[in-house]
């Protein structure tokens, strides 16, 4: 009798834990079966005119740096730092006193060899004139013409010095090669300098003025298209950012492409020049260059918020037929305020998750909560 109470009990006892089990089970598997709430929009085709975005540094369309050409002491600096100078203008000059004396020399060397070459061609003429008629020696006419070619030859020398020596004196006066704004002087009064290694100073143009950035080189077919386009179109395309985010006031003109694409980054640099008569752009600094970029057909388009970022990789969460999402890699395309081109991975007219993705696996079973948006 004990025995088949014992049984009976731990019968008992084990349906009871069966039935708690199940108990258990039952929510968990209700909750998996569960919608989650999602926002969606359609995807859909439209002409999109949006900015593209690249870093631009700012250089100058003509700059040169100033070198003494002579050795000497600086005897004179007649432009202010930071000033704006004129073609020709006369900026530095160097100790002419020694360079002025060797002019004079090469001048009193050249005349005494015009003399002596002078001279020797009136004796070549006599002897020439003698030797016709057989009454000097031939070896004579000979010594005369020898001495006459060595005299040509000093002569040329000579004159060759004095070039030497008028373009050393000319060189101690460094004058502005073009107009521009001229920097902060290197040397300053009675400093010495040498000759190709010494830096004086440098001298850039300002207005206009140009500004580099790179592109990919999978956009240099479409800059190529905007070259050969309309000037005024072209010239209406490209506008700057100064460093503190105000836009430049003057737009730019895109006038050259690089020659080669970069091996190590695969860009290649673009130039576009801008009106500065303000000065506000200078050499070296850094700006943001936005290009106006309108697609010559339709592009699909999403709301940006849709687009999943992970390791580096762009995905959607898609609606199915049966109400469930799947994920979908998407390369996106050009970024228009709260919206972005969608350049391959979706149709025309399905619909991506754009609120609610946070829970979201693929397959996952979900109800949308509002009607799709439209863009």
């Amino acid at each position: 009798m004990n025995t088949n109470n014992i049984t009976i009990g731990l019968l008992i006892i084990g349906a009871s834990i069966a039935a708690s089990c199940s108990n258990n089970q039952q929510p968990q598997g209700q909750g998996q079966q569960q919608a989650l709430p999602v926002s969606t929009a359609a995807v859909t085709e439209e002409v999109v005119v949006g900015t593209d975005s690249y870093p631009g540094n700012v250089v100058a369309l003509n700059e040169t740096e100033l070198r003494a050409e002579v050795s000497g002491y600086i005897t004179g600096i007649f432009a202010t730092d930071g000033a704006s100078v004129s073609k020709g203008q006369k900026l530095y000059e160097i100790d002419r006193t020694r360079y002025a004396a060797d002019v004079e020399q090469a001048k009193s060397s050249l005349a005494i060899a015009e003399a002596n070459l002078a001279r020797i061609q009136r004796d070549v003429a006599r002897y020439q004139k003698l030797a016709e008629q057989d009454a000097i020696a031939k070896q004579t006419l000979d010594y005369a013409e020898t001495d006459f070619n060595n005299a040509q030859a000093q002569a040329a020398s000579a004159r060759a010095a004095l070039t030497t020596a008028q373009t050393n004196l000319d060189r101690s006066v460094i004058i502005a090669p073009f107009n521009g704004t001229i920097g902060i002087s290197q040397v300053r009064m009675g400093a010495l300098v040498s000759a190709g290694s010494t830096l004086l100073n440098t001298l850039s143009s300002v207005n206009p003025i140009a500004v580099d950035f790179p592109v990919s080189e999978r956009e240099i077919p479409h800059f190529n298209a905007l070259r050969q386009s309309d000037a005024v179109i072209r010239d209406s395309l490209i506008s700057i950012k100064l460093p503190g985010g105000q836009a430049y006031s003057h737009p730019g003109k895109l006038i050259t492409m690089d020659r080669a694409v970069d091996r190590n980054t695969g860009t290649i640099t673009v130039r576009a020049s801008f009106a500065n008569p303000d000065e506000l752009l200078r050499a070296g600094m850094a700006t943001t260059v936005q290009i106006r970029n309108q697609s010559e057909s339709k592009q699909l388009v999403i709301p940006y918020r849709a687009v999943i970022e992970q390791l580096g990789q762009t995905s959607v969460y898609v609606l199915t037929d049966s109400s469930t999402v799947e994920q979908r890699g998407v390369r996106l395309g050009l970024k228009v305020a709260d919206r972005v081109v969608i350049n391959e991975g979706l149709s025309n007219g399905e619909q991506v998750v754009t609120d609610g993705t946070i829970n979201l696996r693929p397959g996952a079973k979900v109800q949308v909560t509002q009607p799709a948006e439209k863009n």
